[in-house]
């Protein structure tokens, strides 16, 4: 930044020095007729003309190392922090947001860098522009003097208007984002259901809607550009009509009237970019704000004390739920997500006060709790390769085991008995069905401690899910297993269930206690058995 600011400085200098030099070439020169001095001064003009490329070059090359490194770094610290937020990262932010910040945030980023060296360059140069009009004439001076604050006054108030519509515009882009990620993700599944043309009609919603708010950040803006080109026109008629009338007065010489108006055509230079400086710098504030708040989601420390000796219970004080080692626990609500939400907490993706046999989760050590602790997610990844090695997963793959776990979740059907069928990344050869089931597998397979497992039939039909919750129940036996669900069939497997509202316990039993007890439950069951 400080030689962009050096080479900026140097650049305007030695345009600042042509109208001087042109003003001796004619006062000394050519108004005497004198060869001599027209030919040096000429060379002169020749010679600054050849630096000036010099530094331009320079103070260019400078900008665009300047931008492009701010913009990289900045992507380099996003991609290491998503990287090290892991698991946890879908948790925290939508991928929309992260897109956005990818290839939108980071690169106006790297244009608002650039503001500090030219910006002070262009205010060198102001301030060079206006000793050498002093020199010429102290009225000129005062009129720059007066002209360029004014021309901040003037512009501040629209900059501050575009920084906030700017705000809200970023917030509903990043949505918008993440709507289309989510539609292209599950694209395929849409156009099975017969849904890809109602979320086409949410998204042509909502982007009308940022459309609109766009409409609000370019008024402001637009009005920034005109003034931008505009301003400085004007301020270069009053500078020379204040000249030219000194030149029809005796007051400056005709030279000097050439000088003046190099003086103020190069100053319409600097004043222009410091207009769109702000421009880029509130851009950039909007675009530094929302990765500063990416940047400040905490990450993981790896490091604790070792994990219980022996199987415990989890337990989550914001909702009150506990799941006891040995015992298959369900989560029932109206809203899946609560239910959702809970099990992040037991698995230590969000952050709680959750204990683990009277321990907090968050004091233990990380690499411990994951490998006790597994959370089997709906949307979690399948990679490509063998079925063999998607059920395996980090494990070395043992075909008993596999097969074992395939029969649990009732995934037979996907290739046949052969493990060497190959599965394509996210399980793209798979129907719906059949990749929530091989990820029910690769959960079994791992075999933890404590299996959390969200809606794990919810892409199954009722014969399929009956056979899960009966294997699921059997192969589980002795170890312990939390299912967010609101399928009668898995909570008539259930030793223990959480029924929840509003993200909290509202009663505990079982599927029949709590069907004879609590009308909501029964309600929710029966509507869901309904469906």
């Amino acid at each position: 930044m400080a030689l962009g600011g050096l080479c900026g400085a140097l650049w305007f200098a030695s345009l600042a020095a042509m109208p001087w030099l042109l003003t001796q070439a004619i006062d000394r020169g050519l108004t005497p007729r004198r060869a001599g001095p027209l030919v040096a001064w000429a060379a002169a003009v020749l010679v600054m003309g050849l630096v000036n490329a010099v530094l331009g070059i320079l103070r260019h090359r400078n900008m665009t190392k300047l931008r492009l490194a701010a913009a990289l770094r900045t992507a380099d610290l996003v991609l290491t922090h998503a990287t090290r937020l892991g698991a946890s990262l879908p948790r925290r932010i939508t991928a929309g947001e992260v897109v956005t910040i990818g290839i939108s945030d980071v690169w106006l980023i790297g244009r608002a860098m650039n503001v500090a060296g030219i910006g002070i360059a262009c205010l060198c140069s102001c301030a060079v522009v206006a000793t050498m009009l002093y020199r010429t004439a102290p009225a000129l001076a005062l009129v720059v003097a007066l002209g360029v604050p004014g021309f901040g006054l003037l512009i501040t108030p629209l900059l501050l208007a575009t920084q906030r519509a700017g705000s809200r515009y970023r917030e509903r882009q990043g949505a918008l984002n993440a709507r289309l990620v989510d539609v292209l993700g599950g694209l395929r599944v849409l156009n099975g259901l017969g849904g890809a043309d109602t979320h086409l009609a949410r998204y042509v919603r909502d982007s009308t809607t940022l459309r609109d708010q766009g409409y609000r950040v370019g008024r402001p803006a637009s009005w920034v550009g005109a003034l931008g080109d505009g301003l400085p026109m004007v301020f270069l008629a009053a500078v020379i009509w204040v000249a030219a009338r000194m030149a029809a007065r005796g007051e400056i010489t005709v030279g000097q009237l050439v000088g003046v108006y190099g003086y103020t055509a190069l100053l319409v230079v600097p004043i222009s970019v410091l207009i769109f400086c702000g421009f880029d710098l509130t851009y950039g504030l909007v675009a530094a704000r929302r990765v500063i708040s990416f940047l400040g989601l905490p990450l993981e420390d790896p490091a604790g004390d070792a994990g219980p000796p022996a199987p415990g219970g989890l337990h989550d004080p914001v909702s009150g739920v506990t799941a006891e080692p040995g015992r298959l626990t369900a989560l029932a609500g109206a809203r899946p997500a609560d239910a959702v939400e809970v099990l992040d907490r037991l698995g230590r993706y969000l952050p709680g006060d959750t204990t683990w046999a009277g321990r907090r989760l968050d004091t233990l050590a990380r690499d411990t709790v994951r490998e006790r602790i597994l959370v089997a997610e709906n949307g979690a990844d399948l990679f490509a390769g063998s079925l063999r090695d998607v059920v395996a997963g980090r494990h070395d793959p043992d075909d008993d085991l596999i097969r074992t776990a395939i029969d649990t979740a009732v995934a037979g059907d996907v290739a046949g008995g052969d493990l060497d069928h190959p599965v394509e990344w996210g399980g793209r050869n798979l129907s719906g069905g059949q990749r929530q089931r091989v990820r029910l597998a690769r959960a079994v397979h791992a075999d933890p401690e404590m299996l959390l497992l969200a809606e794990p039939t919810s892409a199954v039909d009722a014969h399929t899910e009956s056979a899960i919750a009966e294997r699921l129940a059997r192969h589980r036996a002795g170890r312990g297993t939390v299912v967010a669900t609101t399928s009668p069939v898995l909570l008539e497997q259930a030793d223990t269930v959480h029924y929840l509202v509003d993200g909290r316990v509202a009663a505990t039993g079982t599927h029949h206690e709590l069907l004879t007890a609590e009308p909501g439950y029964r309600a929710l069951v029966t509507r869901v058995f309904a469906g």
